[in-house]
């Protein structure tokens, strides 16, 4: 029986109300904007700091900053506090927190690697959401965004992704063969909930996830 569901997803394809409303109708957590408090409780950091590193890759002005901090002041890192918080630090927790997480069940997680970390649990199921373009470009805009801010960030953010997966985990992304199901969200936020739920009630009576043939990825930072 799944006790998970992860999803993962294009910027911009409504996956935050999907994945929302599945966890209401399971009674399960949510672990989406959760997960950044979790990680800044655990880090000691504001939750700032975390939200700057959510799945993307440090800047590479960041990453010379960085090993001129490990030179002169690691042993001054307390003092520093969020200065030393970066996708390198939040990546050698997350195992740990995913492998809680999983340990808990009854839990919807978005985004953060999640069906890399949990690609070999047979109690989770993996769900990959997208939309096109226009699709993308409206929902962003019906948050208050310009069009102009809206093109950069569709652009911008599943760039980042590409590459923060590409780094952590020597994967390309989406890697198709992690998931349960892939949706187009244009067809409406009803009909990918009900059409996840389905597809999961029919995929407990057949195969496992791990008699599926998975990629060996490793986490790696540097």
């Amino acid at each position: 029986m799944f006790r998970l569901v992860t999803i993962e997803r294009e910027y911009g394809c409504g996956a935050a109300a999907v994945a929302a409303a599945l966890a209401e109708r399971f009674g399960w957590k949510l672990w989406d904007q959760t997960l950044t408090a979790e990680i800044a409780r655990l880090a000691n950091v504001d939750a700032s700091a975390v939200r700057r590193c959510d799945e993307r890759m440090d800047s590479r002005l960041h990453r010379m900053a960085k090993a001129f901090w490990r030179g002169s002041y690691e042993r001054n890192s307390a003092a520093l506090g969020s200065q030393v918080f970066d996708t390198d630090r939040m990546m050698s927790m997350m195992q740990d927190i995913m492998d809680r997480i999983a340990r808990e069940g009854n839990a919807v997680i978005v985004g953060r690697g999640g069906p890399y970390f949990l690609r070999e649990n047979p109690d989770a199921f993996h769900v990959f959401l997208y939309a096109p373009r226009a699709e993308k470009m409206r929902r962003v805009m019906a948050e208050g965004h310009s069009q102009e801010e809206a093109e950069e960030l569709v652009e911008s953010v599943d760039r980042e992704r590409v590459a923060y997966i590409k780094h952590y985990f020597n994967a390309d992304w989406p890697t198709r063969s992690l998931y349960h199901m892939m949706l187009n969200t244009a067809v409406g936020n009803e009909a990918v909930i009900q059409t996840i739920l389905k597809t999961m009630r029919l995929v407990e009576g057949g195969p496992k996830a791990t008699d599926f043939e998975l990629p060996r990825v490793t986490v790696t930072s540097h």
